[in-house]
Formats: structure tokens, sequence, C-alpha cells
């Protein structure tokens, strides 16, 4: 009998610890693509943001010119954009899930970023949309942790 109360409760230390082994992977969207248990593994170790580099922005896609940071994000998201000739932000929205226009940002020809405050805002999706002088728009979606 004790034999077995031995090995039972090593298997349960086991996986107890192995709750923290699980290593989640997603994509630009915030989506879970895959969730693998990592027995063996260290932890990679964070990285400490003092200054935004090039690297740490989002981007559409390699030749847009729109990048945001981060996603998901706490208290601010940032925008850098350059635009080229005489194209240029006219504006940037922020929408709740629901279609709720929560704030938005008059731009022109000579603001090149904007940094949206998040920290009034509860958790959740938000849409945020740029658009330009040309008449087009994008759209990004955020979380909001």
């Amino acid at each position: 009998m004790r034999y077995y109360v031995v090995i039972l409760m090593c298997l349960f230390s086991f996986v107890t610890d192995a709750q923290t082994k699980i290593k989640f992977a997603y994509d630009n969207a915030g989506n879970q693509v895959s969730r693998i248990l990592c027995i063996n593994c260290e932890a990679k170790p964070t990285k400490e943001i003092n200054a935004i580099a090039s690297e740490d922005l989002q981007k559409f896609s390699e030749e847009d010119v729109i990048s945001y940071y981060p996603n998901p994000v706490k208290e601010e998201l940032y925008l850098q954009w350059k635009l080229t000739q005489d194209n240029y932000v006219t504006s940037v929205q922020v929408f709740s899930i629901s279609g709720q226009t929560l704030a938005t940002y008059k731009g022109n020809n000579t603001i090149k970023n904007v940094t949206i405050p998040f920290q009034s805002f509860p958790s959740g999706v938000y849409i945020v949309l740029v658009s330009y002088k040309a008449g087009e728009a994008k759209s990004i979606k955020i979380i909001k942790q």
C-alpha cells in the first residue's frame, strides 16, 4: 500500500510541475495556434524594452508602411507610418468590437506617428482604423489585456 502512495505522490508532483511547462504559440491576430508540453526545456528570458526599435514593430506586410506595437496592449499602443508622395494619414479611430467609436485622432501631412492610451479601456478586442488622404483605410485588430 505504501508503495502505491509513493508512486501516486511522485506522479502528482510531476503533473503539477508540468503545468508550468506548457508553451503556447499565437498568430498575428492573437489566436492560439499551438500548445506544446515541454518537459526538458528552459524558459526564454523576456526582453526588457527601454526604447522601441524597428524590429519590435509589427507590420501589416513587408511592403506596407504602417507598423504598430505592442499587440496585445496593456497601456499604450504606438502607431508609426512612412508614407510616400503626398498621401498621409487623415485620422486614426479606435472602435469597440460592437462598433462604438471610442477615440478619434486627427492626422495631417506632418504627423508620422500616434500613441493611443488604452489604460481606461476594459480588457477585450478593439479595432483601430487608419484612414488615408487617398481614401483607403486599413484596420488593425488589437487585444487589450
